[in-house]
């Protein structure tokens, strides 16, 4: 992992001995922002956060201050903080980075979402395969209640009370889905449910809830610290601030880097401070950007891009979660459509017909390319079964999973008519 001169997500991250350690924390300006926060009206907090635009970072890009105003003016009582840490995505490692080295600084966010919106209790759902990051995490929870900034009054503030619960998960990549998540904790199967009402209004135990990511809860410290146009002014138009990507494949330098939103793509890709170049020496064949539910950009959709939400989104790519996939010209476009198709079929929860058969079938069309027993008609068989499963598929599971194909038959629609015997 490489620090780059405008992190600041990334600013405590290996400079502390003990990344659960309160006084290490405080000592590089950790609870600075919550200080702060106590003795700033709450509509104050809000209107730093509009200005901020911070989009979700969890892969919907959905502005984050919309889904905290919504959320603030609910009527319902009590109000409950979740913090999504099942990074299940493929190719996404950057929440493993905060959540190991430096757990305050997502602690210290959910406990200004705490504050503002008057909550008791929040809870943090993890990977269930993060087993060392929650013990690491349950470390830093428990320094920090006893340094009282969790827990009953805390900083000395009458009624302040909050504490958070870990949750872990089980392995099922559809609990990284806001309401399956939810379901979870509550201990029913982690299936999603039917929207609306939305989480805001009935979420947790039919409660209004906030659902945010890990790196969206650590952003919040920052917008506070250095107030919301400056956070602004660190991205471009269509979103403020720095974003943590992921980049792996066939990428020399693989790791955890913060980049400043609106960074050329080719600099993220060949310089040495980030990818390095290809590990291989061969050219780009194409990215998978934002996981397996993300876009393939082929090499000519990423000549001049900005490494930032609208210029991808112009591009019909996207930030997603921030991974960076990176593939050579060595790799069948079909091939590697085949992974994708079986890590969605395996991993479909089973609640809703079009995705649960869906995704077995179009894995068994894709194996038929593989083989070379294609048919004349295939392709567009395969578009209409795309079509299908996303607009009848009850969550982002089985919706998102014709993005990844669309977009590589789209950039790659010869490699699909070779095969058709």
């Amino acid at each position: 992992m490489i620090e780059t001169n405008q992190s600041v997500l990334l600013k405590r991250v290996d400079r502390m001995t003990n990344p659960a350690s309160v006084q290490e924390y405080c000592r590089l300006g950790g609870f600075s922002a919550l200080e702060k926060a106590v003795k700033t009206d709450k509509e104050d907090i809000l209107t730093e956060l509009d200005k901020a635009l911070l989009r979700g970072r969890g892969g919907a890009a959905y502005p984050l201050n919309k889904k905290w105003r919504h959320l603030f003016h609910s009527p319902n009582e009590p109000k409950y903080i979740v913090c999504n840490a099942d990074e299940g995505e493929p190719g996404t490692f950057k929440d493993s980075v905060l959540l190991s080295k430096d757990p305050l600084s997502v602690i210290e966010g959910m406990i200004i979402a705490g504050f503002v919106f008057g909550s008791p209790q929040g809870f943090i759902y993890i990977r269930g395969e993060y087993r060392e990051i929650q013990q690491t995490f349950q470390e830093a929870l428990d320094n920090a209640e006893q340094a009282g900034y969790l827990g009953t009054d805390i900083l000395g503030i009458a009624g302040f009370n909050y504490k958070i619960t870990i949750v872990s998960g089980s392995g099922a990549y559809v609990c990284g889905e806001n309401s399956a998540l939810l379901n979870s904790i509550e201990g029913k199967t982690g299936r999603p449910r039917v929207k609306p009402p939305h989480l805001a209004d009935v979420g947790l135990y039919l409660k209004p809830t906030l659902v945010n990511n890990v790196e969206s809860f650590a952003n919040i410290p920052v917008v506070l610290n250095i107030g919301g146009q400056a956070y602004f002014e660190m991205g471009t138009e269509g979103g403020g601030g720095t974003k943590l990507i992921c980049l792996s494949g066939h990428i020399k330098h693989r790791g955890t880097y913060e980049v400043p939103l609106g960074t050329p793509l080719e600099e993220i890709l060949y310089d040495d401070t980030y990818g390095g170049g290809t590990s291989t020496g061969r050219p780009i064949k194409f990215i998978h950007f934002g996981g397996q539910s993300g876009p393939i950009g082929t090499s000519e959709q990423l000549e001049g891009l900005l490494y930032s939400y609208d210029d991808l989104w112009n591009r019909e790519l996207a930030i997603g979660s921030g991974a960076l996939v990176v593939v050579d010209d060595s790799v069948s476009i079909i091939d590697y459509l085949v992974n994708v198709a079986e890590f969605f079929a395996h991993e479909s929860c089973g609640k809703c017909t079009p995705c649960r058969v869906g995704t077995t079938r179009l894995l068994e069309l894709l194996k038929k390319f593989q083989r070379n027993q294609a048919e004349s008609g295939d392709i567009e068989r395969m578009t209409d079964m795309l079509t299908h499963i996303t607009n009848l598929s009850a969550c982002g599971l089985g919706q998102s999973v014709s993005v990844s194909m669309r977009s590589g038959l789209k950039g790659f629609r010869e490699e699909f008519e070779a095969k058709i015997s």
